[in-house]
């Protein structure tokens, strides 16, 4: 179980930028590098003793043979913004691979659509590098602007489709209107990005009878199960009236859409 991987390290910065406004871009030396995988995160705690709890970060790409991995993030709070000030050679404290990622072997043989929203797109990189045997891979990216943020490294592994609130690139609007302006088809979907663009998925995969699995990342507060800001309401598809509770970030954070209440 990828439960028992997880460990906590000194890890050191190799390089950061800022890729957009409020978004940063951080390699990082770790030897849990070699062992992440799509969707999974790794919690990142601040140096400030006054916030004892870590922030939680979705891994945006790795480097095994170099021992590196990625993380793209958006400054929130006092934890990114002081993350974002560190430079090459800083010593960062991480924990994990923590949660369970993307089935990606329900993408063999299967028509793929990656969706993500804002900053649920950087896991669609990593699940993009590592999918196979997908007959196709489409990448949905959902903007604000037309800031567009790692879409360019999308388009080294899949056919991107970006929408935009703004109308300034692509289709004006949200993911879902790229699906119907471009006609798109798919048999599975792993998406990530904020509630409503998850609820209109589980929505159109429901519909469609599309396999979907989302990363519900966004709710998640600590990363470690401490703070239980990120619990979801779970049901068994066979039992509808057992209902449970599971804590995002020690239970998924990806999940069956059809198996959450969301």
């Amino acid at each position: 179980m990828h439960m028992e991987q997880k460990k906590k390290e000194a890890a050191t910065v190799y390089k950061q930028q800022q890729i957009a406004p409020g978004i940063y871009d951080m390699w990082i030396n770790t030897t849990l590098a070699v062992q992440v995988k799509p969707g999974q995160f790794i919690s990142v705690y601040t140096q400030d003793k006054s916030a004892l709890l870590p922030r939680p970060i979705s891994v945006c790409e790795t480097d095994a043979a170099n021992g590196r991995l990625r993380i793209v993030y958006r400054v929130a709070g006092k934890g990114t913004a002081e993350f974002s000030g560190y430079k090459t050679g800083h010593r960062v404290d991480i924990l994990g691979a923590l949660g369970n990622g993307f089935p990606l072997e329900k993408a063999e043989g299967k028509r793929l659509f990656l969706m993500g929203g804002g900053i649920g797109i950087p896991p669609m990189l990593a699940a993009a590098k590592a999918v196979k045997g997908a007959v196709s891979v489409d990448v949905i990216a959902g903007y604000r602007d037309r800031e567009l943020f790692l879409a360019e490294d999308l388009a080294k592994y899949a056919s991107v489709h970006i929408a935009t609130e703004d109308g300034s690139v692509g289709t004006k609007g949200t993911v879902m209107d790229v699906i119907e302006e471009e006609a798109l088809e798919a048999d599975v979907i792993f998406a990530c990005g904020p509630m409503p663009m998850l609820r209109a998925i589980k929505k159109y995969a429901a519909g469609k009878g599309i396999e979907a699995y989302i990363s519900l990342e966004e709710r998640m507060a600590c990363g470690v199960g401490a703070c239980l800001g990120c619990v979801v309401r779970t049901g068994k598809v066979d039992s509808h009236s057992h209902v449970n509770n599971a804590r995002i970030c020690t239970d998924g954070p990806v999940y069956a859409a059809e198996d959450v209440e969301i």
